[in-house]
């Protein structure tokens, strides 16, 4: 269920630049900018590098927007939207135009049949001569439709064939939108639609589950190796987590260092005990370069999980597995915690956690 697996290390290393410059200029994460950021860094582009170094030290989005749109007219942001909608359209009124043109020439050739077949019901004898002629006619007319049917058949599939690459656009597009540009793995705009569709459907509520995950400590990560290096460890954990899990399993980033799966088809005990398993797998890892691979120490991360059964609402479930990712946090971190319905302890703020 994933929109894409790691690249290459130099791709890697590229996109940690990008995504440290970005964080630099205070550029929002969207992958259109991502993608302005990645080519000029690239240097594929010299004029829209040159670009890019002339923005201010603060580039606000309209900026961006206007180099996106001149670089990246076909990709950038709604101009693929209205350039496939203006496509798909004319594509259709050229399939229509096709069809109401083949439907004239077919009855044509039907009132053809009709009148011979009338002319000949009216006469008593037919001379070879006449027959022979009609026959030729009639042959002739034959030919000359079948060919036009194999054209319109042939121009047909050409339109399919540039209405699929619309559509390939399109998917594209909308899985660029909805995948997280650091781990690739999706964001939190597809987590959102994904966690609200669990509640579209009894079978949903009933074997679904949401687990919250959240690094330990990452601001003392990033203070003490800097951003490069938690960008590294955000990476890295996305793909344990892939590993970890089944494909079907949903995997997202939804906010720094704040991870989230959704489980389909699983238990209460099941479901702890993929959390339980991706726990281990990341205390387990080392995270680091390839002269000292466990460079930046143990990381671990505190997971609470909610069944969707056990929740109102999509907003619910998201409230009630924070609250028992608070409690592991609380509880010591590195450890996974089922969304209890028994009273918390009074006095507690449960978004302190958030401050670590």
């Amino acid at each position: 269920m994933q929109p894409a697996t790691a690249q290459a290390e130099t791709t890697t290393d590229l996109a940690s630049a990008v995504v440290a410059t970005m964080r630099q200029l205070g550029v929002v994460g969207l992958p259109r900018n991502y993608e302005i950021f990645y080519e000029a860094l690239a240097g594929s582009n010299h004029e829209l590098s040159l670009e890019v170094v002339s923005l201010s030290n603060r580039p606000t989005q309209d900026q961006l927007d206007r180099i996106g749109r001149k670089f990246f007219p076909d990709n950038h942001g709604t101009g693929i939207v209205e350039h496939a909608r203006e496509t798909i359209a004319r594509e259709l009124e050229d399939i229509a135009s096709i069809l109401r043109h083949e439907r004239g020439h077919l009855e044509k050739y039907g009132r053809m049949l009709d009148q011979t077949a009338e002319g000949l019901n009216s006469r008593n004898i037919i001379s070879k001569d006449l027959l022979q002629k009609i026959v030729e006619v009639m042959s002739t007319a034959t030919v000359s439709t079948i060919e036009h049917g194999k054209q319109v058949m042939t121009t047909l599939g050409d339109k399919t064939t540039e209405l699929e690459s619309v559509k390939s656009k399109l998917e594209e597009y909308k899985k660029l939108a909805d995948t997280d540009p650091l781990t690739l793995i999706w964001n939190r705009r597809a987590f959102d639609r994904a966690v609200a569709a669990i509640y579209n459907s009894k079978s949903g509520v009933m074997f679904n589950a949401l687990i919250l995950t959240d690094i330990d400590r990452f601001k003392g990560i990033n203070d003490r190796f800097g951003h490069p290096a938690g960008d590294k460890i955000l990476r890295g954990i996305a793909r344990i987590m892939r590993s970890s899990t089944r494909d079907d399993v949903f995997v997202a980033r939804t906010g720094g260092e704040e991870f989230a799966l959704i489980v389909e088809g699983a238990s209460e005990e099941a479901t702890l005990g993929i959390a339980e398993r991706v726990r281990q797998a990341i205390e387990q890892a080392q995270f680091g370069d390839a002269q000292n691979p466990a460079l930046y120490g143990s990381v671990t991360v505190s997971m609470g999980v909610c069944m969707a059964a056990q929740a109102d609402g999509p907003e619910d479930l998201y409230s009630k597995a924070d609250r028992a990712l608070y409690r592991a946090k609380m509880a010591g971190r590195n450890r996974v915690n089922l969304f209890s319905a028994a009273p918390e302890t009074p006095g507690k703020n449960w978004m302190l956690y958030r401050k670590d």
